[in-house]
C-alpha cells in the first residue's frame, strides 16, 4: 500500500513538473513573440517619420523664360536664397528652356507634372499655350503661381506682379515723351507680340502718347520683335536706323532691345536718338552713363523670384495672403492684392539712374 501510494505521488510529481515547464516556455515564446511585434512597430513607426519627413518637404519650381541671359540668372539668385533659408521646409530651384522656346517651356511644366511637384511658378514666353498645362496642374493639385501673365489668373492659384503694368508703361513713355521733347518719329520693340507683359506696357504706353503728346509718331503700327535676343533686337537696331534716318526716339520692353539700339547709337557715334527701355544696371548703366540711353527702368528679378516662392510655400502651409501680407523681399513687405482677379502687386520699380552704377557695382 505504501509503495502504491509512493509511486502514486512521483506520477502527481512528474506531471506538475511537466506542467509548470510548458507554462514558462509558453511564457518566454509569449514574451518573443511580444518583442518581435514591438520591434515590427519600431521599424513600421521609423519608416513612416521618414516618409512623413520626406512628404513634408515641398518641391517648388520655377520655370522662367529663357536659360542663359542676365535677367533671369538674377531670378535664380532669389530661388537659390529662399531654398537656402527655408531648406528644411521645402527644396526650391529654377529651369528655363534655352533660346525662350514656349513649346520646350510648356514640355517643361508637364515634366514637372509628371514628377509630382508641390509647386509650379512660371514666367510664360507665350501665356496662352501655357494654359493648358497648367490647368493639367491644377487638376492634379499642383499649387500655380505666374509672373508677367495676368491673363492667366483664371487657371493659377495667383498672378504676381512687381507693380501694375499700365503705370509701368506710362512711366516708360512718358520718359520717351520727355527725351524727345514731345514730338517727332520713334520706334517701338517688344521681346515678343505674345507676351503679355511687354504688351501692356507698350499699349498703355502709346494711349498715353496718342493723349497727351499728339507730335509723336510711331512709324509702324506694331512693334518690331526681339525675341529677347541680343542678336536679333542688333540686327533690327541696324534695320531701324536704316530705314528711318530720321527718327527721334526708340523704346523698347526688353533689356535686350535697349541695350544693342545704344550699343549701336555708339558705334555710329549718335546722341540724336533718344533710347529708353527696360533696362538692368550690368547691362545699361554704362550707356546711361556715357549718353547713349536716356531712362531704363526695371524691376528687380531676383526680388520677385524670392516673393513667388514665398507665396507658394504660404499656400501649401494654408496660410492666407491678404493685403499686407510679408512676402519678405524689398517691395513686397505689404502687398496689395487683387483678390477677385487673383493678383498680387508689389512696389517695386528700379529706375536706373546716370552715375547710379559704377565700377561694375551691380545688383544684376
Amino acid at each position: 500500500m505504501k509503495k502504491s501510494v509512493k509511486v502514486l505521488c512521483l506520477i502527481v510529481s512528474m506531471m506538475l513538473m511537466v506542467s509548470i515547464l510548458g507554462a514558462c516556455s509558453k511564457n518566454e515564446t509569449s514574451k518573443n513573440d511580444t518583442n518581435a511585434s514591438k520591434s515590427e512597430e519600431n521599424k513600421d513607426s521609423k519608416s513612416k517619420d521618414t516618409t512623413t519627413s520626406k512628404k513634408e518637404k515641398f518641391k517648388i519650381v520655377m520655370v522662367a523664360k529663357h536659360e542663359g541671359i542676365p535677367w533671369f540668372d538674377d531670378m535664380r539668385l532669389g530661388v537659390n536664397d529662399f531654398g537656402e533659408k527655408y531648406a528644411d521646409l521645402v527644396e526650391a530651384k529654377q529651369i528655363a528652356p534655352e533660346g525662350g522656346d514656349p513649346a520646350k517651356q510648356v514640355q517643361m511644366v508637364e515634366d514637372l507634372i509628371a514628377q509630382g511637384v508641390d509647386a509650379i511658378i512660371v514666367v510664360p514666353n507665350d501665356p496662352q499655350s501655357m494654359k493648358p498645362i497648367l490647368q493639367k496642374a491644377k487638376d492634379k493639385g499642383i499649387i500655380t503661381i505666374s509672373h508677367e501673365a495676368t491673363n492667366l489668373t483664371d487657371v493659377v492659384d495667383y498672378d504676381i506682379e512687381a507693380f501694375k503694368n499700365e503705370d509701368f508703361g506710362k512711366l516708360m513713355f512718358e520718359n520717351l515723351a520727355t527725351a524727345m521733347e514731345g514730338k517727332g518719329k520713334f520706334v517701338a520693340m517688344v521681346g515678343g507680340l505674345t507676351m503679355q507683359t511687354h504688351m501692356e506696357w507698350y499699349n498703355a504706353g502709346m494711349e498715353y502718347l496718342a493723349e497727351n503728346y499728339p507730335e509723336m509718331e510711331a512709324v509702324s503700327d506694331q512693334p518690331y520683335e526681339d525675341k529677347n535676343d541680343d542678336t536679333i533686337a542688333r540686327d533690327k537696331a541696324l534695320e531701324i536706323l536704316k530705314a528711318y534716318p530720321d527718327i527721334k526716339g526708340f523704346v523698347g520692353t526688353s533689356v535686350s532691345s535697349g541695350s544693342n539700339f545704344a550699343a549701336v547709337l555708339k558705334e555710329k557715334n549718335r546722341k540724336d536718338v533718344a533710347v529708353v527701355s527696360l533696362g538692368i544696371p550690368s547691362v545699361s548703366s554704362a550707356y546711361i552713363n556715357e549718353g547713349y540711353m536716356n531712362h531704363a527702368q526695371c524691376w528687380r528679378p531676383a526680388d520677385v523670384g524670392y516673393a513667388s516662392c514665398a507665396a507658394a510655400l504660404k499656400i501649401l502651409q494654408g496660410d492666407t495672403i491678404d493685403n499686407d501680407t510679408n512676402l519678405e523681399a524689398p517691395g513686397y513687405e505689404n502687398i496689395v492684392i487683387d483678390k477677385e482677379n487673383k493678383i498680387i502687386y508689389g512696389d517695386a520699380p528700379m529706375i536706373l539712374k546716370e552715375g547710379q552704377y559704377e565700377d561694375a557695382n551691380y545688383p544684376f
